[in-house]
């Protein structure tokens, strides 16, 4: 999905006038002026200055799937079947429509929006057009479904450790899900068991949501922030984000699949964003001091003396006002 070639013309944000446009296109300037209109008409903000031409105001970041492939490493290469959509119900549920179809062993799709978004526990994710990442993969891990404990976090380490290689520092990890940065939620990731075990290996999607772009979000109930927001000064391109992202999960299950999720503990914990704070589960029924996670990536809260643990397939905890 490449950017249409006007906008790669406008893309230096400077005034060019419709006269050079139509040339460096090859069509009329009546032509040009369409495309102009249709651009807008797609979100795109760009400027009329009657009598010197125009000016791209917004900025403009096309998922480009050859740029992606571009940066990926040998590795991935060889297992990775991407495919990338101008817009999806869900990432999640269209790898799990490919699943079976691709004979590659890491099926990914990525969107420009998706219509259908969804986080834990069945919430919906804001999904707007041209602005994040929606990307998911499918994974198989060997072991049956113990081998899945931790899964969720070893991907948030992977996730974060991509960002902070491109500059995005600090990150924070919220467990058991969630990327945070200064305080406010970044992006969240959704793996989904898919079907039985077959042949010892479990099969798993796991999806992500990452903001990019985005600087407007009424649907959202929460604090939050895009990379753009907290690192105004980077240059974000989505599909240099997604190759690096790919880079990192690859390795890191890779690693996970051979060690289990003991090489990936510290490395969480050193981003966990609820140690030492009050937390309390959604409905209050359970408090404590957040107290970082066990071998099997379980949250650990303080209650006294007392240590307990809690999965993330039973509860969601917040941090106590």
């Amino acid at each position: 999905m490449k950017a249409p070639a006007l906008l790669k013309l406008l893309e230096d944000q400077q005034v060019h006038s419709g006269e050079y446009l139509a040339r460096a296109l090859g069509i009329s300037r009546t032509a040009v002026w369409k495309q102009i209109r249709k651009a807008q008409a797609d979100g795109v903000a760009i400027r009329t200055i009657k009598g010197r031409g125009y000016q791209l105001l917004s900025t403009v970041d096309y998922l480009d799937r050859d740029a992606v492939l571009r940066q990926l490493s040998e590795e991935v290469l060889s297992k990775v079947d991407l495919h990338v959509l101008e817009e999806v119900d869900s990432t999640n549920r269209e790898v799990a429509r490919r699943l079976g179809l691709v004979s590659q062993p890491l099926p990914v799709v990525m969107a420009d929006c998706q219509t259908q978004g969804r986080g834990r526990l069945g919430r919906t994710w804001a999904s707007p057009k041209g602005e994040n990442i929606y990307l998911s993969v499918g994974l198989a891990l060997s072991g049956g479904f113990g081998a899945l404990e931790g899964l969720s976090l070893v991907l948030g380490v992977a996730v974060a450790r991509a960002l902070e290689a491109l500059g995005a520092n600090p990150l924070g990890l919220k467990w058991p899900n969630d990327l945070y940065a200064f305080n406010r939620k970044l992006g969240g990731i959704l793996v989904e068991i898919q079907g039985e075990l077959q042949e010892g290996c479990v099969q798993v999607i796991a999806g992500i949501g990452l903001n990019v772009h985005m600087s407007d979000a009424e649907d959202v109930d929460q604090p939050w922030v895009s990379l753009a927001n907290a690192w105004p000064e980077i240059r974000w391109r989505r599909s240099d984000i997604a190759a690096a992202m790919l880079n990192e999960i690859e390795r890191a299950v890779r690693i996970f699949e051979q060690d289990g999720f003991g090489s990936f503990k510290d490395s969480w914990q050193a981003r966990d964003i609820f140690l030492d704070m009050p937390l309390k589960a959604k409905d209050g029924e359970l408090q404590g001091i957040g107290a970082g996670i066990d071998e099997k990536g379980n949250y650990r809260l303080q209650q006294g003396d007392a240590t307990i643990s809690v999965g993330a397939g039973d509860i969601s905890l917040r941090i106590t006002p």
